[in-house]
Formats: structure tokens, sequence, C-alpha cells
């Protein structure tokens, strides 16, 4: 994905709010070899692509002043309340250097596994994104989980995935987390019908006297 930066002269609170109200949001590009740069975007055109899974977790081409450097999305603000993105923050990238990277997790084949298909089971992803250490190059915008051969009571983890290219998966301690568990659907017994009480006996009641 393509976008439209500018360079920014001023920072500072009342230059980022005086931005904000033109509606320009301001940012900043480091990394790389070069010293970091304040930018500022056109606000309307940043929230429509922050819509956009790819623009979180792909390499971007970055148009500043005529010069298009890849970057990526490291950190968004947003206003508490209002639809407001209030500052932006890109890396820039390195062919040669390795990044890590949250990557999107999109699943498949679901309806069709055994699980689902035959024994109504209900399938619990437990990670919708994974973290991974690759080179640029290898970076995907999402990573495809197949459940179609998924068992009833079974589970898929994170060595059963596919990792792009020369990918590492980072698991902070975790050996092979679990991805997706399917779970039988529990089912409610239904409770004894109560025994009808006693009918209640009519009281005696004194006869009048003859």
């Amino acid at each position: 994905m393509k976008f439209v930066a500018f360079e920014r002269a001023k920072q500072g609170t009342g230059a980022s709010r005086r931005l904000r109200n033109s509606g320009k949001t301001p940012g900043i590009v480091y990394g790389g070899e070069g010293q970091p740069q304040l930018i500022e975007l056109d606000h309307n055109a940043l929230w429509h692509a922050l819509k956009k899974e790819a623009f979180h977790s792909s390499i971007l081409e970055m148009d500043l002043a005529g010069s298009v450097t890849k970057v990526l999305l490291r950190d968004v603000q947003y206003h508490p309340y209002k639809q407001l993105v209030q500052h932006v923050d890109f890396q820039r990238v390195d062919a040669r250097t390795r990044l890590t990277v949250k990557v999107p997790l999109h699943f498949k084949g679901e309806e069709e596994s055994e699980a689902v298909k035959l024994h109504q089971n209900l399938v619990n992803h437990v990670m919708t994104e994974i973290e991974i250490s690759v080179l640029p190059a290898d970076l995907p915008e999402f990573i495809e989980v197949d459940l179609s051969g998924l068992a009833a009571g079974g589970t898929v983890h994170l060595a059963d995935i596919k990792l792009p290219g020369r990918a590492k998966a980072i698991t902070h301690g975790k050996p092979n987390p679990v991805i997706v568990s399917a779970v039988a659907p529990v089912v409610e017994e239904e409770a004894p019908a109560a025994a009808p009480a006693p009918a209640a006996e009519p009281a005696k009641g004194k006869g009048k006297k003859k």
C-alpha cells in the first residue's frame, strides 16, 4: 500500500493541536540509517487507511516530497472518545534487517470440518494473530489457517501452521501454544417434571342440626 506524507517543521503540543484542527495528523518516521523525521498526513485519508488490515501488517510505501520509502506502521494513538487519530509512528524498513511484527490469522474450512459438520463443535479462536520475526521480503499481510481437518474436540497448535519464508514465531516462553480448539456444545439436561401436588382435602364443615 502507498500513502502520501508531508514534511512537518513545527513540533510541540500547540503546533500539533493546530495541525489536527486543520484536518492533519502529526507523525514521525524513525529507524534505518536516517534521523527521525517529523511528518504530517491527511487525517481523512489516514482514517480510511487504518480500517484496512493490510495497513497494519504489511510493508507500506511512503511518498514524502517525491521520494518513496518503505516503512511499517508501528503505533497509532487515538482520541479517547472522538473519531480522531492523534499521532502515528512509522519505522523505516531495511531489507537486510529482520522485523518483529504481529500478523493476523485468517481461518478457512471451519464449516467443512468434522468438528463442526458432524459433531456441531464450537470452534474457539484462541489466537487471532501471532508475532513473528521476519525479513521484510517475507512479511505476509496475513497467515492462513486451514481448519478443514479439525477433528471433534481437536486443537490446532502453532507448530501446525506453515510460516512464510524464513519467518520465526515468537512465543514468549510458550513452546507450542494452542491456536484453535474445538469444544463439544453444552447440552442442557431437562429437569425432571415435578410431581403433581396432592389434592387438598376439603375442609370438614360442621353440619346443621335438624
